[in-house]
């Protein structure tokens, strides 16, 4: 089943968060487009951080993220 474009929109918002810090939040304005403030709320709805608006990410949320960026690492373009 392919990923719907709310996921896609959320599991991009998640890559913003830096992964080497739970220090550094990140916070999607009032007025930024529409689709990444309810990313936003989608991450928060599912307990991944700390906010509605972005906040920082959680335990579940960092744990994620730590799975998404090696994902991302492995379907990056392979260079030759």
């Amino acid at each position: 089943m392919p990923f719907s474009k709310d996921v896609l929109n959320e599991l991009n918002l998640l890559l913003k968060f830096d992964a080497s810090s739970q220090q550094t939040g990140i916070k999607v304005s009032s007025d930024a487009a529409p689709e990444m403030v309810a990313a936003a709320k989608g991450l928060f709805d599912k307990g991944l951080c700390t906010r509605d608006d972005g906040g920082y990410l959680t335990d579940l949320g960092n744990e994620v993220l730590n799975h998404l960026a090696h994902i991302d690492s492995v379907m990056a373009p392979v260079t030759s």
